[in-house]
């Protein structure tokens, strides 16, 4: 029994509120001690982001939760037509930024979407990958002849986790003990790289009878946790002696005091391992895949920050024989680094561009530095 062909027959994206410009960004998230940030001029000359979305009002009050704007993503799809979301016999949400531990991100999305009926729901956890790992349940799903019709999402609200309110404790205490009051870099860099929002796309055995589909040729991942350590980490926090130790093992006092529930990275981890371990994996699918860079029409890289872009290339041109520039496409700059969702949000930017042409190859690669995770994908323009 041969397997189902799979297609992405259409996309969605939804952003909360309006764009947020690199001047307006502390009237959103607040000022850590009441002070303007050290960090924050710095990384945006690095990261080159100018706009970002934030699910909040100024001042730090919630506009949106990340279920709701994952549903409206939905939505979306289905251009906004209740009757149509009956459609859906899969729905699987990838995201590394759930409104609550339990339940699951996926069933909080399923719950504002109660035309849907009852579904199989499923929900990835992870951080940058998470997306894609949705996108591969639902392909395989289809692919196994599981269902005809399902939707995959990726979506992050991480602003409520950027607010100066989960610092602010930190900070006074640093104050009383007569430290440097500046929250520590590695919790800090992130205030000036992530972003709100959502996007969903349409997965069928079945191409568009009119238009064109994306059908997906395969997607494959990698873990190296197996020789690394944590780099990009919420809700735990790295001891002195190397140890991880999760919330659960720090007393409510402790939570507060050290903002265990911030997003920290270990910035010198990340800037020497993220590209180069990213690149085997490069080799080792061009090798098997028998891949040259003629291939591909189109490459949709992940990255986090401009910084890595040249980075990427070379790693490209020292793995995969080189990719230009003119083949690439990102659209972190005017979006913002939105973790699972910005590979989504890629696709859909250049699915409704009027672009692409059949015949035309998509690699996309999405690398996450949490423990140093790649997903890799290829699809073709049909």
């Amino acid at each position: 029994m041969s397997a189902n062909p799979v297609y992405i027959v259409n996309t969605s994206a939804y952003f909360p509120n309006q764009p947020v410009s690199n001047d307006e960004m502390e009237e959103y998230l607040g000022y850590i001690n009441g002070k303007p940030s050290k960090s924050k001029k710095i990384v945006l000359r690095n990261n080159a982001i100018t706009n970002r979305y934030y699910a909040l009002q100024k001042g730090g009050k919630s506009t949106h939760t990340n279920a709701q704007m994952t549903a409206l993503a939905v939505r979306e799809l289905f251009d906004n037509d209740p009757e149509k979301l009956k459609d859906i016999e899969l729905l699987s949400c990838g995201t590394s930024s759930p409104d609550q531990m339990m339940p699951s991100h996926g069933v909080m999305t399923h719950g504002w979407l109660p035309e849907a009926g009852g579904i199989e729901v499923v929900s990835p956890a992870g951080v940058c990958c998470a997306g894609m790992h949705a996108l591969k349940f639902a392909y395989l799903a289809i692919k196994a002849g599981e269902v005809n019709t399902a939707v995959a999402t990726g979506s992050e609200r991480f602003s409520g986790l950027l607010v100066s309110d989960v610092f602010e404790e930190e900070a006074h205490k640093l104050v009383e003990l007569n430290e440097n009051p500046y929250i520590a870099f590695s919790k800090e860099f992130l205030r000036w790289m992530l972003s709100d929002g959502a996007s969903a796309f349409l997965l069928s055995d079945k191409p568009n009878e009119e238009g064109l589909s994306l059908r997906i040729e395969w997607i494959e991942g990698v873990s190296y946790a197996d020789r690394m350590e944590p780099c990009m980490y919420m809700g735990s926090e790295k001891e002195a002696d190397g140890t991880f130790k999760g919330f659960m093992d720090y007393t409510p006092e402790e939570i507060m005091n050290k903002s265990i529930f911030s997003v920290k990275q270990d910035i010198s981890l990340l800037s020497d391992n993220i590209v180069p371990l990213g690149g085997q994996k490069i080799k080792e699918i061009f090798e098997k895949k028998g891949l040259t860079v003629n291939d591909i029409d189109h490459f949709l890289p992940h990255i986090s920050s401009n910084f890595f872009r040249g980075k990427i290339y070379d790693m490209i041109e020292e793995y995969g024989g080189g990719i230009p520039y003119e083949k690439w496409f990102i659209n972190l700059y005017t979006v913002g680094n939105v973790g699972a969702a910005s590979i989504y949000l890629m696709i859909n930017e250049m699915f409704h561009s009027g672009k692409l042409k059949k015949g035309e190859k998509l690699l996309l690669l999405v690398p996450e530095s949490s423990r140093f995770s790649y997903m890799y994908a290829m699809l073709t323009v049909v």
